[in-house]
């Protein structure tokens, strides 16, 4: 068989090369197969400096390989050649090349290895399957159909209905045992057969749903290309897409269940019986097993059409026969508008008193939240400062946002007054535009219908109906507000044409909801949900997700806004968006003669494409033309478009119920944020037992009921600095025009030195001039909305990372962002101080100065006290006079909380000034503190503040102590470089490597970040920068190691797990206390290459669980990554457990914001829960998922369970490093533990 498909594949190979057609062999493969879009052909986008030179020895070296390869097989299993190939590849070798010796000998060496592990296996008495029989990742056609009707067969036996097939299968299976058998072996093999058939299966089931779904690239684009044509109500070309795949058996295996299923739906809402037993008997064909989801089509279909009782009993009995049950169809299913009704209907067709099923009541198992969803006693659950009618009415205000897609805002920049040049940049530009609007109008539907004649001719997945998803206005409007966006340095091909298809697609999945049923079904549950929120609402003791499913479950009988559109894959998003670019290209153009007059005026193009290097890849730029970019900053434009979803949500988001449902109203939210085309994050969230998801949801749903206001004051002082000319010293970026001027071009003649340093200088002027845009434009995103907000009330809805770290959904505006925009973020709601509150406030102030850390809090506030006049002078007069504020580490935050503590001390009683001020709590290098808690580590647990102390202890400032101490030591030795670092050591320089090295920073970069330190060091001298970093970075590790000794330990049996796990073929997976479940993402990379009109693009994927896993960024990364999911357990935790006693709580990952009057019960929450978390046998349990999950214990294959690589990996797995001492009670009575 392997000869024949190496024959096979060097045929097809010779016919391209020796023509001259240069057609991929990878394409060919996918075009057989109907994979490419006709619009455009699969090939590459980023590529090494010298790849085009070399593909053409590339290709003819494969093709040597290949065709010497089927002579060495056909040889060994003594198959005579045929003659006319013999002839063939003889005259074909007279005409290239003979074949390279490297491969000639890699060949031979091969050939006597392979004999050599045949005869000692055999000595053993172990005999190999053939090569035929052997099970590889990439099936040839012959060797799937066979699976495929075999299966069939089996299908066959246990179905009534009666198959032309069975001849040709009895047929197959004779000629199958007939066939000769040869046992090839294999050289001191590491993994058994029945090992590399478990981690492949592995793989595989990463790509798989609940129902065995299969959701690799050819898939997904499959599914989303049928989903899309029955949104287009194009049934009949969806069904002609269907049977092009499934009447070939090459194609046929790419085909799910899913994609059968989802046709019988759309044939059943036609009430089509005809169509949906055809597509029964398709499934037959294709082996696949019906399961709930064609049920429920079929009795939705016999539900709305007049179907004889007799068949839909033959139709429940033959669902039964398969395992299944009616009242799964109502339990497990989820339905949309009158779905449910309709198998209800045919359902009591046969069984009149047929009642629906209760639902199963899912509960959360985990002993962390035990207690909390007892509800024993009944919690405190707060409630919003807004009735009911107020609520319901910024429901309707969000709504409209959403609904409309983008939203215009006004930028800070209009309050500027206009000038004469100003006012005629903004004329010309929407004059231009106006044009622009209706050139790219006409060339689209030109292109629409050039694609849709293309696509009537051919069955084959085509570009055509994503074209037709949105009004053509609405594709246009996409390309105009891609063009404002690109920055005069140009925007990256892919970056752009991905950016336009994912708007694409998320506008797509918006004018989904809005039909009518799905509108009035949110508009009704939203309304009685306010009944929890609201301050005069009727319901209580319920959590946001426990009142959203009561509420569907009583009016609609479960579940049924569900979003179940089928992902689209990266390759997708990024065609579609590359038909567009390709029409901006070539569309937008404007006169030469705008700006300057010119000799010969003419129409050129405002985008430029062209190529650049980064490191040594190619990458395809758009550019602007000059022209472009003159007029638009010489317009300064009053306004920015941003898409709904970037926006804080007017209302408190919709609860997160699923993997699927939650976040905005209308507009798409993941769950799980992961890499763009990545999926086996999503389908492991899915995959998750009911209920083991409800406290990770219920966490982000508190996360997201936090109300915010804008701190005006802040706004208006920030908005004057950044309409002046900035503060880059206050972290306000000034505007372009402040860029570096670009050099003059010299004159004359210069030599090449100077030559060098005009290039240097020019680099340097332009890398400088982009920064600085860039930072120019973020400033103004988010002070313009903050602007636009200034007046209101606002939410963030959350979701989180792989690791289970939370982040606010809007991108550019959130409390994660800089000094600047944490300092524009007040509570909405308001809570007296208190008896403590002001003091929290002193001390907060202290804290952000960054002075006094090694002070007890008392301290703090005392200090506090005895700057009373330079905290009032900063509120008072913050540009003008002492500005005591700007010295502080996060200054603008410090301005807001002078302001604050002035207002609430001139209060006639400040205990009862009613604050909206985030008082934070930070940990004490929180990674540390994991690690020292997982290893009961007393000194580490010291060094970190898990243990009382009457001060803060410094991580940072006591490996600086310990370091400085090994350069004096080193220094008395006459080691130059300690002698030099007198005096420079101190806590800054060491404080970013001891922070990230619990975080897997290795000691290169270690090295780098301390270079950057004495970098910023005037009088350090430049010329030992490099070696005093190289010097220190190793007494830092050392420093480390001596004082967290159970940390290293611990850091290396995870990484050393990791790389036994990754290099059985295996991702690392695991699940947080809280019962996460988390996968790490990084394979080796695979180029994804297709052509576009403009270049070649080259999407790199490095996700994909089909390829083998990255070993290296696997192991590197499972430390870090898994105190991560720690921290944000930690918080999770903390969040429910302040949720529950009435507080407000928002987080950044290890900081903890709290009004002022409630700083001391979260602390108390924040410790409890972390003793509760680290009071889990942590590490055991991680131990025992791993045996559990990669080790053969519980395989019948003894040689599996005595193979060298599995127990090693069991004695690894199963040696748990041992713990020390430290009482976790402590961390209780410790005050620095997060202050």
């Amino acid at each position: 068989m392997l000869v024949r498909r190496l024959s096979v594949l060097s045929r097809p190979l010779r016919a391209h090369i020796v023509p001259g057609i240069r057609v991929c062999p990878r394409c060919a493969y996918g075009e057989d197969r109907g994979l490419l879009m006709d619009a455009q052909q699969w090939s590459s986008s980023v590529r090494p400096k010298k790849q085009a030179n070399v593909s053409e020895n590339c290709r003819m070296e494969l093709l040597e390989v290949l065709e010497t390869r089927v002579q060495q097989l056909e040889a060994e299993e003594n198959l005579p050649v045929p003659e006319h190939k013999t002839s063939t590849q003889y005259k074909e070798k007279k005409r290239l090349p003979q074949a390279p010796k490297r491969w000639m000998e890699k060949l031979q060496n091969e050939q006597l290895v392979r004999h050599e592990r045949q005869g000692r296996l055999e000595k053993n008495g172990i005999k190999l399957k053939p090569i035929s029989d052997i099970s590889l990742e990439n099936k040839s056609s012959v060797e799937q159909n066979e699976t495929h009707e075999v299966h069939l067969a089996k299908v066959i036996s246990e179905v009534p209905l009666k198959m032309s097939s069975v001849p040709a299968v009895e047929k197959l299976q004779e000629s199958k045992s007939k066939s000769p058998k040869k046992e090839p072996s294999k050289k001191n093999y590491k993994r058994t057969e029945d090992e590399t058939d478990l981690w492949k299966g592995q793989r595989e089931q990463l790509l798989e749903d609940r129902e065995g779904n299969r959701h690799g690239g050819h898939q997904l684009s499959i599914l989303c290309y049928l989903e899309i044509c029955v949104f287009l109500k194009e049934l009949e070309r969806a069904q002609m897409c269907l049977n092009f795949y499934h009447h070939r058996t090459s194609r046929r295996s790419l085909l799910t269940i899913a994609m059968y299923n989802l046709l019988m739906k759309a044939w059943a809402k036609k009430g089509s019986v005809t169509n949906i037993g055809h597509l029964f008997v398709m499934l037959e064909e294709a082996g696949l097993k019906p399961n709930l989801g064609s049920y429920a089509a079929a009795l939705e279909c016999m539900g709305r059409s007049d179907t004889a009782t007799k068949s839909i009993e033959m139709c429940l009995s033959q669902l039964e026969e398969d395992g299944l049950s009616i009242d799964q169809l109502f339990q497990e299913f989820l339905y949309k508008e009158d779905e449910r009704d309709m198998i209800l209907k045919a359902v009591r067709k046969v069984q009149p008193i047929y009642q629906l099923p209760l639902q199963r009541k899912s509960v959360c198992t985990s002993p962390l939240v035990k207690d909390f969803y007892s509800k024993d006693p009944p919690p405190s659950y707060p409630k919003l400062d807004f009735t009911l009618s107020e609520l319901y009415n910024r429901f309707k205000e969000q709504l409209a946002i959403e609904s409309c897609d983008t939203i215009t805002i006004a930028s800070v920049e209009a309050s500027k007054p206009i000038d004469e040049g100003q006012k005629q940049a903004r004329d010309l530009l929407n004059a231009l535009r106006s044009r622009w609007k209706k050139a790219l109008l006409q060339a689209f539907r030109d292109s629409k219908i050039h694609l849709e004649m293309k696509s009537r001719m051919s069955p084959r997945i085509d570009l055509y109906p994503y074209l037709c998803l949105l009004e053509e206005d609405q594709y246009v409007d996409i390309m105009l507000q891609s063009l404002t966006n690109i920055p005069p340095t140009g925007e990256s091909f892919l970056v752009m044409s991905r950016d336009m298809g994912t708007k694409i697609n998320n506008r797509y999945s918006i004018h989904k909801k809005l039909k009518a049923y799905n509108l009035n079904k949110i508009k009704v549950l939203y309304r009685d949900y306010c009944q929890l929120l609201a301050k005069n609402g009727k319901v209580s003791g319920l959590l946001p997700r426990e009142m959203w499913e009561q509420l569907e479950q009583e009016k609609y009988g479960g579940p049924s806004l569900m979003n179940v559109d089928t992902i689209w894959p990266n390759t997708l998003l990024v065609q579609l968006g590359t038909h567009l670019v390709d029409l901006m290209v070539q569309e937008i153009k404007v006169p030469n003669d705008l700006l300057s007059s010119r000799d010969d005026p003419k129409l050129i193009p405002v985008l430029y494409h062209m190529y650049s290097f980064r490191s040594t890849k190619q990458i395809g730029l758009i550019k602007p033309h000059p022209i472009f970019s003159q007029i638009q900053l010489d317009a300064r434009e009053s306004c920015l478009t941003f898409e709904s979803s970037v926006m804080p949500m007017l209302c408190p988001p919709v609860p997160w119920m699923s993997p699927r449902f939650g976040a905005y109203l209308l507009s798409p939210a993941k769950l799980m944020r992961c890499m763009e085309g990545a999926v086996q994050h999503q389908l492991l969230l899915e995959k998750s037992p009911p209920g083991q998801l409800y406290p990770v949801l219920d966490s982000l749903n508190q996360l997201g009921m936090c109300a915010w206001r804008i701190n005006q004051t802040i706004l208006d002082i920030i908005v004057s600095i950044f309409n002046l000319k900035g503060n880059e010293k206050l972290d306000i970026p000034p505007p372009i025009s402040e860029a570096p001027k670009m050099p003059e071009q010299p004159h004359g003649d210069v030599n090449s030195k100077d030559k060098l340093m005009h290039q240097r200088e020019l680099a340097r002027c332009r890398k400088k001039s982009s920064e600085m845009h860039s930072l120019r434009m973020d400033a103004l995103y988010k002070l313009s909305i903050a602007s636009h907000l200034r007046d209101k009330i606002f939410w963030f809805p959350h979701n989180m990372d792989f690791r289970g770290r939370t982040y606010p959904c809007p991108p550019y505006f959130n409390h994660l962002g800089s000094d600047v925009t944490r300092a524009l973020l007040l509570f909405a709601e308001g809570r007296p101080l208190g008896p403590k509150g002001l003091e929290w406030l002193k001390i907060h102030l202290i804290n952000l100065t960054g002075l006094k850390k090694r002070n007890s809090l008392k301290e703090r506030k005392e200090y506090a006290d005895a700057i009373m006049d330079d905290i009032l002078d900063s509120a008072d007069n913050p540009l003008k006079g002492k500005r005591w504020w700007m010295e502080a580490d996060e200054p603008w935050q410090a301005l807001a909380c002078c302001m604050e503590i002035a207002k609430a001390s001139r209060s006639p009683d400040p205990t009862k000034y009613i604050s909206h001020f985030p008082v934070h709590q930070d940990g004490s290098c929180n990674g540390l503190q994991h690690y020292a808690a997982l290893g009961r580590d007393e000194i580490g647990a010291k060094s970190v503040n898990l243990m009382p102390c009457d001060t803060p202890q410094d991580v940072y400032s006591g490996v600086a102590q310990q370091v400085e101490e090994f350069c004096k030591r080193d220094a008395q030795r006459g080691v130059k470089i300690a002698q030099i670092l007198d005096g420079f050591i101190g806590r800054k320089v060491v404080k970013q490597t001891v922070m990230t090295v619990v975080y897997g920073v290795t000691r290169y970069g270690g090295r780098l970040q301390i270079e950057k330190r004495l970098r910023e060091m005037d009088n350090f001298p430049k010329e030992y920068v490099w070696e005093a970093s190289h010097y220190l970075v190793q007494q830092v590790f050392s420093s480390l190691k001596e004082m967290f000794s159970g940390t290293r330990e611990i850091q290396l049996w995870l990484t050393e797990s990791a790389r036994m796990i990754s290099k059985s073929g295996n991702t690392v997976e695991w699940q947080t206390p809280l019962g996460l479940p988390i996968i790490q993402p990084y394979h080796r990379a695979k180029p994804v290459l297709f052509h576009s009109n403009l270049q070649v693009v080259n999407l790199q994927s490095s996700h994909d669980v089909n390829e083998r896993p990255d070993t290296m960024k696997q192991k590197n990364a499972f430390p870090p990554n898994f105190i991560h999911s720690l921290d944000s357990t930690h918080m999770m935790l903390t969040a429910l457990h302040c949720y529950s006693h009435g507080l407000t709580f928002v987080s950044v990952h290890d900081c903890f914001w709290t009004h002022p009057d409630t700083v001391d019960v979260m602390n108390k929450v924040c410790r409890e829960q972390f003793v509760a978390l680290h009071s889990q046998p942590i590490l055991q349990n991680l131990s025992q998922f791993l045996l559990q999950k990669y080790c053969h214990t519980l395989s019948s294959n003894s040689k599996a369970k005595m193979s060298p690589e599995n127990l090693r990996m069991v004695l690894h797995f199963s040696n748990v490093p041992e713990t020390g001492d430290f009482d976790l009670r402590q961390v209780i009575d410790s005050t620095y533990f997060f202050s």
